[in-house]
């Protein structure tokens, strides 16, 4: 199986990447909020978030390549991250991006797709020998088209986790979601013809939040039978969505990331009421934050990532 540190290096081999920042998501801002859950979050869960009352939210929205200077305005996947902080002090983290769905079952198989990606003479002919030998990301690839469409806003587009959780309620029963984050602006992207400026997202998100909180709707998707709460790159069959909270986003955040401050937003820091799938991705993807980490910072934090 692939190592954490030969991820970090197929990544950083595709182009744009550099010292000192995110091997992905390179280019972020981070924002304050709240969120508040719903009656129907209580009952799916006894995660002490989703008990009704109002938790703090850390909120970092994201380009989704490893390049820190890549324009706003060029097609691309986009990232919303989500740290809640329950009434313990400790936290637990939500990751979603603009795709519904990962383009491998498994890391090896992500791996040898940047590795194909690599920019060269080559890159054409590594692609073809790719696809045939991973049929099923040709299916995927309207999929990937709509991700990479250039938001309006970071508050106009939605987003939605990849891996399938393991949600517990009180009552001991249990069920298997997928996450969704749905603005309540409703979704809006740019035509071909618009054309805004480089830090277009960031300004424009300023220029709302000065005008009232941005507010978005935490659904999840309840799997069904025959859907594969293992591969993040199967979609769901399952139509059931349950609006378990909302998040509110009231403005920028001015404490975190500065001097040593590290902020990893780790989909594997759950809490009681939550527990992760068996998805290899999934559980592969603290392991590369941790190596990411040390490679950026130089501060080693262990094969997983602590509490933060």
């Amino acid at each position: 199986m692939v190592t954490p540190d030969e991820a970090i290096e197929a990544i950083r081999s595709t182009g744009g990447a550099q010292p000192g920042c995110r091997a992905l998501h390179a280019k972020g801002t981070l924002y304050r909020g709240t969120f508040t859950a719903t009656p129907d979050g209580a009952v799916l869960s006894r995660a002490k978030h989703l008990d009704g009352s109002t938790v703090p939210a850390l909120i970092r929205f994201s380009n989704g390549s490893g390049n820190p200077t890549q324009p706003d305005n060029s097609p691309g996947v986009r990232g919303m991250a989500v740290k809640f902080t329950l009434p313990d002090g400790s936290t637990t983290d939500v990751s979603t991006q603009t795709a519904r769905l990962f383009v491998s079952s498994t890391p090896d198989g992500f791996v040898d797709l940047l590795k194909a990606m690599r920019p060269g003479l080559t890159t054409p002919l590594r692609m073809a020998r790719y696809f045939l030998t991973h049929p099923r990301l040709l299916g995927a690839l309207p999929v990937l088209r709509d991700a990479s469409k250039v938001p309006a806003s970071y508050a106009t587009t939605e987003y939605h986790g990849l891996h399938a959780f393991r949600w517990i309620g009180a009552d001991g029963s249990a069920r298997f979601v997928r996450y969704h984050l749905i603005p309540a602006a409703g979704a809006a992207h740019l035509s071909g013809s618009a054309a805004p400026g480089r830090d277009f997202l960031t300004d424009e998100l300023a220029a709302r939040l000065a005008g009232g909180p941005v507010r978005f709707d935490f659904r999840v998707q309840i799997g069904g039978p025959k859907d594969s709460t293992v591969d993040p790159s199967a979609p769901w069959q399952s139509t059931e969505t349950v609006t378990v909270g909302t998040l509110e986003i009231t403005g920028p955040d001015t404490e975190r990331e500065r001097g040593e401050d590290i902020v990893v937003f780790d989909p594997m820091r759950v809490t009681d009421g939550i527990e992760p799938s068996d998805d290899p991705v999934l559980r592969f993807r603290t392991l590369a934050y941790s190596a990411s980490v040390k490679l950026r910072t130089g501060v080693d934090r262990g094969p997983e990532a602590p509490p933060d």
